[in-house]
Order: structure tokens, then C-alpha cells, then sequence
């Protein structure tokens, strides 16, 4: 990894040169940051749980036409992915009032939503993140009115999908956030999903006890971040019974 040069840095994901051009590595750190990077910690095996995670649920939806910026897996804490330009808006698609959104309107935490709710958000540490419009969008050249209606328009597909894949294993979807990337061809020009989609970026429960699997164990100090991801990946059938440490040993019979 020294030798390779990097682009980017965030705070669970390090982005490095990748071996063609129009490339990138992406890799997973076990980094953990909530509250606009307030609180932090280093929660062990987490980007390899991350990786894999994401790495099924990116194939599962490419089968069902959702362009994405994923190649393929290179090793336990590695993807190749398409270089591309993102949209600094984050897509955040609510089936469940939970966290902010129960806070803002008074909501009972875990009670359905008459409908599922798409918010916008924009991508700036500095400012919190701030919640925006449309018109916030477009105004400031973020994007046009046609990348959003692309990106609401895959999201929504994005959350029917994953809804139902989760409810397959008991879990809830509660909800989740999604970045979009445009992707180019010489002139031509596509979205596709980008950046990962884990439990970092999703909100998940089991639908018979509410207990929750996700980043909220670490946001609210509940304790056994790794098992509830490591749970996510058992469900999913990606993970052995054994744990993190069985999907170590595998990866290095690769």
C-alpha cells in the first residue's frame, strides 16, 4: 500500500491510485467516527465486515440494473472501483422515524412512516451536513434537476430492494444513505452508485425485537459494535459461524 499513491482520505475509507487508468482502490479502515467526527474509536475487523457487506450488496444490486462505481473485491479490506465525480449530496431515504428525523418532528423511535421519505443532505464536514432542497441544489450547481430526479429515482429502487432483501433475514430497514457518482465516457455521462453500503451508512433491526446491529451501537454507547455487523454479515450468509476471525483465516487461503 506504501507504494501506491493516495487520492483521498475520509474518516472509514482511504481511496488510492488504482492499477488502470479511471480506477481506484478503496480501502476499509476500522475507524469509527459519529456526532461530525465528535466521537471517535477504532472498532477491530469493522472495515473488513464493511468490505464485505458492501461488496454483496453492490453485486446483488447490480443483478437488478442499479448502476454502481463497483468492480470487484481484491482482498479482505480492498474493492477495485470506477473513478468517479461525486455529487456532494447525500441521499438519505427514511422508512422508520429514528434518529434525527424522530428528534426534529416529535416521532416515537421505530414508528412506521406513513411513506417512505427522501432527504438531501449536503457533503460538508465543516458545516454539519446541513439538510437541503432542491433549490438549494440547483442554485448552488451541485446538480441539475435531472441528476436528481436520477438519484431519487435509484434510491427509491435502491430502498424497494434492499426492504425486501433484509426482511428475507429478519432485519428492518429502518434507513440508509446513499452517495451518487458521475460516472464518464468520453461525452457521455451516467450516474451510479457510489462510495458503500454497510452498516456504517444504514440503520438495521431485528424486525421481531428492535434490537439494533448498526452504527447506533456505537452512537449510543451500546456496546459490541462488532457483533452487531458481524450479526448483518451471518444473516446476509456472507460470514461464518466462527466470526471475523474464520473470514480472516479464508481470506488467506485466497
Amino acid at each position: 500500500m506504501a507504494r501506491r499513491r493516495r487520492v483521498y482520505e475520509g474518516k472509514a475509507k482511504v481511496l488510492y491510485e488504482g492499477p488502470e487508468p479511471g480506477t481506484l482502490v478503496q480501502y476499509f479502515k476500522d475507524d469509527a467516527t459519529a456526532f461530525n467526527n465528535q466521537k471517535k474509536a477504532i472498532i477491530t475487523g469493522k472495515g473488513v465486515l464493511n468490505n464485505r457487506i458492501s461488496e454483496y450488496l453492490m453485486l446483488r444490486l447490480g443483478e437488478i440494473g442499479i448502476p454502481t462505481h463497483f468492480i470487484r473485491r481484491l482482498n479482505m479490506r480492498e474493492q477495485l472501483i470506477r473513478e468517479v465525480e461525486i455529487i456532494p449530496i447525500e441521499v438519505v431515504v427514511r422508512n422508520y422515524a429514528a434518529g434525527s428525523l424522530a428528534k426534529r418532528f416529535g416521532l416515537e423511535e421505530g414508528s412506521l412512516l406513513p411513506r417512505s421519505i427522501v432527504e438531501y443532505y449536503y457533503k460538508s464536514d465543516e458545516l454539519g451536513d446541513p439538510m437541503v432542497t432542491e433549490e438549494h441544489i440547483t442554485a448552488f450547481g451541485w446538480a441539475t434537476y435531472q441528476d436528481i430526479d436520477e438519484m431519487l429515482n435509484l434510491a427509491l429502487r435502491i430502498n424497494d430492494f434492499l426492504s425486501g432483501l433484509f426482511t428475507g433475514v429478519g432485519l428492518r430497514l429502518v434507513d440508509f444513505k446513499v452517495e451518487f457518482g458521475r460516472l464518464w465516457d468520453e461525452e457521455d455521462m451516467r450516474i451510479v452508485l457510489a462510495d458503500e453500503l454497510s452498516p456504517d451508512n444504514m440503520r438495521l433491526w431485528d424486525a421481531r425485537t428492535g434490537e439494533r446491529f448498526d452504527k447506533d451501537r456505537f452512537r449510543l454507547d451500546l456496546g459490541n459494535v462488532q457483533e452487531g455487523y458481524a450479526e448483518i454479515a451471518r444473516r446476509l450468509g456472507i460470514l461464518p459461524e466462527a466470526g471475523v476471525r474464520d473470514l480472516r483465516r479464508s481470506e488467506s487461503l485466497q
